[in-house]
């Protein structure tokens, strides 16, 4: 695992401890699949679906994109881990719940 997938990796737990703590949302289903899959993994996985996923969902109604996978996939720093599709994919979900980025 290179550095930026390890951060990658990191910033996958946090938003589970975090949306946890601030939205009082037990994401069991990310969870198990970052334990079982790893960060990286769980994140293509969710990306290839046709819909966000029910914590997109649960999130987005926390008022909290900022904790979604999607908006982990579009910052700079985790780019290179993502093809050009996956990454258009995140923007264009969290696009069409109005998050406003900044890459």
């Amino acid at each position: 695992m290179n550095n930026v997938e390890a951060r990658f990796e990191a910033a996958m737990v946090e938003l589970y401890k975090v949306a946890k703590r601030d939205c009082n949302y037990t994401a069991a289903y990310f969870w198990n699949m970052v334990l079982e899959r790893g960060g990286l993994a769980t994140a293509k996985f969710l990306l290839a679906t046709n819909q966000p996923s029910d914590g997109f969902t649960t999130l987005y109604l926390c008022g909290r994109l900022d904790l979604t996978v999607e908006a982990h996939v579009i910052r700079e720093e985790f780019q290179p881990l993502f093809t050009p599709e996956e990454i258009a994919t995140a923007k264009r979900r969290l696009d069409e719940y109005g998050y406003k980025h900044h890459t």
